[in-house]
């Protein structure tokens, strides 16, 4: 009588020197329901990227008064291509929620955090990673000071491109500068010609003539009435 342990060990040598096909058989279902391709719509197709650095965000907690992480990821700068906007844009890791969303504007300052020379801040007027504008003030801290200053410079270059190329901010500055010419040529008046002067004086003059031998005439009349009565 053999041992259980014998026994597996006979039942594993059959089944290793059994078919070879019948081990290697994967059997295949077709699936009870299928399920389509679905295109994600991540709203930056019409965008071109400047910048994509890897680094971790912050946001000052205005109620706590302190600093709080808000997500770790890829930091990037989109360019949109007709419009010439740019947009800071970072998604956590493996959610891929968004942790960063706002407009560029000429006026942001970017400031050393700290002291370090691997971290930056900045404040926005308005973010909308929560899908909400709210003013905030951000801290982002990079792993190396050469992505800092890569940052620090594609940032500036940011700024430029908006307050160059950018249609809001150059309708407004042509806007100032219409503005300014509609008023210069308000305060100045234009001076009549001196053929407009000539003839008004022509005019007068004529109508001083008309006016003299109408005179004349009716102190005729009245001489030869006088005369006829006596």
């Amino acid at each position: 009588m053999s041992s259980p342990c014998e026994e597996s060990v006979r039942r594993n040598s059959e089944s290793e020197s059994g078919d070879p096909e019948a081990t290697e058989h994967d059997p295949h279902f077709e699936p009870i329901v299928s399920l389509p391709l679905v295109d994600i719509q991540t709203h930056e197709e019409d965008e071109e990227e400047l910048a994509k650095i890897r680094a971790r965000l912050y946001r000052y907690d205005t109620g706590d008064h302190e600093w709080k992480e808000r997500g770790t990821g890829d930091v990037k700068l989109l360019r949109h291509k007709l419009n010439n906007t740019v947009r800071v844009v970072m998604r956590r890791d493996k959610t891929l929620k968004v942790c960063a969303n706002h407009f560029i504007t000429p006026d942001i300052r970017m400031n050393v955090h700290c002291g370090s020379d691997r971290a930056f801040n900045w404040s926005v007027f308005a973010d909308y990673a929560d899908e909400t504008c709210k003013q905030e003030l951000l801290a982002i801290k990079f792993g190396n000071p050469q992505n800092a200053e890569l940052w620090k410079a594609k940032f500036a270059e940011a700024q430029e491109i908006v307050r160059t190329k950018c249609s809001l901010y150059c309708q407004d500055q042509s806007s100032d500068d219409e503005s300014s010419i509609t008023r210069s040529e308000d305060t100045d008046t234009p001076e009549p010609k001196s053929t407009e002067k000539s003839s008004i004086n022509e005019k007068s003059d004529k109508d001083d003539e008309t006016d003299s031998d109408g005179v004349v005439l009716k102190l005729k009349e009245l001489k030869v009435e006088n005369k006829k009565s006596d």
